[in-house]
């Protein structure tokens, strides 16, 4: 039986007055036990983070990490080893601004999926079409793609201990949000090329949905049979909407 998870990414905000400020609204939030809560801050404040939030049922995670594991001459990155050591359990790899603004490719996004799983973290694989490729109906063929690319370089048994997020691009931060069938639709065809790898895989790994999600959308958008939560954008920086996010998520 998969485990909901609800997964608040903050980007690029915060400072530690405001970090202080969303740390201790979420202390104060009443969590359902049958959810997997996470927060991804930015690099700066992860460890005000996970001091903050301890001896609560919230993990830390980071938005981004360096293609090799281990501490090195790589000016400027982080290594899945340090956040390990910061604290982290999971780490976003391919979000699609690091796709689209950073021109990550998915060889160098294979390269930080392995890396961030030798060191013990766990990666939150996000895939998604722009509003382009899906009005050319290229939805499927794009995030099948980009899905692959990992299967292929690395197994489908890499996804055993992994997420997979489906962010549709022309969702994010947009106030547009796929339907929970189209939503449904593309978590289905996911979860069917893995299967077609290995169904035990494929039946166990965590499909989020992420694109402008809401405490409104929410649970419409849960209800959706291959849809095992969410990776919050916006609503995550509301300590309040995020926990009714996460309520919706444990109905």
């Amino acid at each position: 039986m998969r485990r909901t998870m609800v997964a608040g990414n903050w980007k690029m905000h915060g400072t530690r007055a405001s970090v202080a400020e969303l740390i201790n609204g979420l202390r104060h939030l009443a969590l359902p036990g049958g959810v997997d809560v996470a927060v991804f801050p930015p690099f700066l404040h992860i460890g005000q983070v996970v001091d903050g939030l301890e001896g609560q049922s919230i993990q830390v995670g980071a938005q981004n990490s360096a293609v090799e594991p281990a501490q090195g001459a790589l000016t400027g990155e982080i290594a899945p080893s340090q956040l390990v050591d910061a604290g982290c359990a999971y780490v976003l790899v391919g979000h699609s601004e690091r796709r689209q603004l950073m021109g990550e490719s998915d060889q160098t996004l294979n390269r930080k999926f392995a890396a961030a799983q030798a060191c013990g973290l766990i990666p939150v694989l996000c895939i998604g079409e722009t509003l382009e490729q899906r009005e050319s109906g290229k939805t499927l063929e794009v995030v099948s793609r980009q899905l692959g690319s990992i299967i292929e370089e690395l197994g489908v048994g890499a996804f055993a201990k992994a997420v997979i997020a489906y962010e549709p691009v022309w969702a994010i931060g947009t106030g547009l949000t796929a339907t929970p069938q189209q939503a449904q639709d593309v978590h289905a065809a996911i979860r069917a090329q893995l299967a077609a790898e290995n169904s035990e895989v494929a039946q166990g790994v965590r499909l989020l949905y992420g694109g402008s999600v809401k405490a409104a959308n929410a649970v419409e958008l849960f209800g959706m049979p291959d849809i095992d939560g969410g990776l919050i954008g916006g609503a995550s920086l509301n300590a309040d909407e995020f926990g009714a996010i996460c309520r919706a998520a444990g109905n």
